[in-house]
């Protein structure tokens, strides 16, 4: 891990903090974290592809780990995480790269890539497919206990969490979403209490690891992480075409909780996704959870390499 540097880039008015590894005239690679993760959670990625000679990138989303907090939190959209891709791009002078997105980072892949369809050489995803901006109705027939109906209210996450430090947060959302079940709390219940105290962290996420997220997420706090992705899933974007037709692969954990979300199964099966992702190859790993770069680090990494392998040209 000491191999990989950290830096400050200003981009709208803000200092992202990135992490980065790699020589700077190979074909780039953007890893984009989702919550509650961070660079970190692509430590097994940006050492792999740096090492097959790739430009490994992962940055802090604003208001995230060490990059600056958004004057409103409250009114940080997805958007705002595409506009600082591009600008970040911009300001590293990188006009083409590979984007790899987890969970809600898939959503800025999304966006990004059919925003910005010149910048963009392939993708990958994880934890959560190619979705087109749109309104999301993901608390649709599930009851109020759903964790993304409690997110979404505010103030009553902060509570919940307020009561914890961030890294017992973290730790215990971590255990919530390497379940195959989705978060549903009673309703006389918190999210942050279907946890017990003395339940095990899954046995490839570790007490240092956790220290590492505990920190960063100390130092942000949980203000723009509860806003994006949690309160923005209804955000209206302006988009006349959806399709994205740059080579794409989507790594779907067949136990990742997030299939269990209403219509997401049918969106995969049905022919919808690969309408809208035409050169999309979608690769299961029967025991892959919401974190496989975590969980599966080593299978992760050849499906990431072979992809880059295949999409581009190493000098």
């Amino acid at each position: 891990m000491e191999e990989i540097e950290h830096k400050y880039i200003e981009v709208n008015g803000l200092k992202l903090h990135i992490a980065e590894i790699g020589s700077g005239s190979s074909p780039v690679v953007v890893f984009l974290h989702g919550f509650p993760e961070i660079w970190y959670s692509w430590r097994y990625q940006m050492l792999a592809v740096a090492k097959a000679g790739y430009r490994a990138i992962a940055p802090d989303f604003r208001g995230y780990g060490l990059s600056d907090q958004p004057t409103q939190p409250e009114k940080t959209t997805f958007l705002d995480l595409t506009n600082d891709l591009l600008a970040l791009l911009d300001a590293l002078n990188i006009s083409k790269v590979f984007l790899v997105g987890k969970d809600f980072g898939s959503f800025v892949v999304s966006y990004f890539s059919i925003l910005h369809k010149e910048r963009v050489s392939g993708f990958i995803v994880m934890g959560v497919p190619f979705l087109p901006p749109k309104p999301l109705e993901f608390k649709q027939g599930l009851p109020e206990g759903f964790y993304i109906s409690r997110f979404g209210v505010p103030g009553r996450a902060e509570a919940d969490f307020g009561r914890l430090d961030a890294k017992t947060v973290v730790r215990n959302v971590y255990i919530l979403f390497s379940r195959s079940e989705l978060p549903i709390a009673n309703e006389d219940q918190e999210i942050m209490d279907i946890v017990q105290p003395s339940t095990p962290l899954p046995p490839w996420f570790s007490e240092e690891d956790l220290t590492a997220y505990g920190a960063l997420y100390e130092n942000s706090g949980f203000r723009t992480a509860l806003q994006v992705p949690y309160r923005s899933l209804h955000e209206q974007v302006n988009i006349t075409d959806p399709t994205v037709h740059v080579p794409a692969l989507f790594i779907k954990g067949e136990k990742d909780y997030f299939l269990k979300f209403p219509g997401i199964e049918d969106y995969i099966s049905s022919g919808v996704l690969k309408s809208l992702v035409p050169n999309l190859q979608i690769v299961n790993l029967p025991e892959g959870t919401h974190f496989v770069q975590e969980q599966l680090p080593n299978e992760v990494n050849q499906l990431v390499l072979e992809f880059l392998s295949k999409n581009s040209k190493l000098q």
